[in-house]
């Protein structure tokens, strides 16, 4: 990367270049004083808009990131930025030009990115994600985007200072494509992991997990609460994240349970982008982490306040 460019890279902070269900800005206040100053290595199987990756990483919090997900999509942008951004911002920069163009958003919907190469398809996921409906991924049963048009005024598709500081991030990190236990088996002491799955649906009709063709349901959701306390296990420090209902309640029973306010911000109804509970599950009831508030450097500082705890039933 020209010098030039790396001094714009550090101008501007990494933060996510895409809109996830899920994302965790809002709610770093409340995670990120519960994980430890000095990390080994960081893993994030389930790492959506990596919210939590970047802002550890701006911290300086961890020696080494293994961050993945199941979805190839997302896999592939990450990679993308992390390997071969200026190819990506060249890519990216034609199609921006039509950011309120619906004809050319439904255009590139229909393309087939497996007829693409690994940068074009990032460039066109970038463009569909920044111009679709709510920012929303969803692809149907044949793994096609199917999420219409957002109409929005002045959307920003390209942003180049930040995917430069995203990539910048991104060096040495290890991104890998595949299920989450495989990156929950390698999480043991020194080592921190954070779980953000798809959540267990507070009812029948409020469930969203089609970031992929592959449901995560119930027995999916079994096998986390298996992975989180084998991570506990072999001394790892673990967050899980999911909503406050009481099956996630009964699959955590035991460990130690804290509730979280957090603002729904991509939902079909606009009525229901409200605050709703969640949960956090900190570990085992007798070493609960110590709350620490995010000081003014935003690195934690200890402090005697908490959150409203609640031990799962036991």
């Amino acid at each position: 990367m020209p010098r030039a460019q790396q001094i714009r890279s550090r101008s501007i902070s990494a933060s996510p270049f895409l809109k996830w269900a899920g994302g965790k800005n809002q709610l770093l206040k409340d995670i990120l004083p519960r994980l430890p100053e000095k990390i080994s290595v960081y893993y994030e199987p389930f790492i959506g808009g990596g919210a939590l990756f970047f802002a550890l990483a701006s911290q300086r919090r961890f020696k080494k990131a293994v961050i993945g997900d199941r979805n190839p999509v997302l896999v592939d942008a990450y990679q993308t930025v992390r390997d071969d951004v200026e190819a990506l911002i060249e890519q990216l920069g034609p199609h921006a030009a039509h950011a309120t163009d619906a004809e050319y958003f439904y255009w590139m919907r229909a393309l087939d990115p497996s007829s693409m190469s690994r940068v074009e398809r990032t460039a066109r996921l970038l463009f569909l994600n920044k111009t679709c409906f709510n920012g929303l991924f969803r692809v149907n049963r044949r793994g096609q985007f199917n999420v219409p048009f957002g109409r929005y005024k002045n959307p920003t598709v390209l942003n180049p200072d930040l995917l430069r500081a995203c990539s910048e991030v991104l060096q040495g990190v290890d991104i890998v494509e595949g299920d989450f236990e495989a990156l929950a088996e390698r999480a043991g002491p020194n080592d921190t992991i954070y779980f953000d799955p798809p959540y267990v649906p507070l009812s029948a009709t409020s469930s969203f997990t089609a970031y992929d063709r592959h449901p995560f349901g119930r027995s999916e959701h079994a096998r986390l609460a298996r992975a989180y306390r084998a991570c506990l296990a072999r001394g790892a420090t673990a967050l899980l994240s999911n909503s406050d209902c009481e099956e996630t309640r009964k699959l955590y029973r035991g460990l130690w349970v804290e509730t979280v306010a957090a603002t729904r911000a991509i939902n079909v109804v606009a009525s229901k982008r409200g605050q709703v509970n969640e949960v956090l599950v900190v570990g085992r009831r007798q070493s609960a982490p110590a709350l620490r508030q995010v000081g003014a450097s935003g690195h934690a500082v200890t402090s005697s306040s908490s959150l409203r705890r609640s031990r799962a039933a036991g």
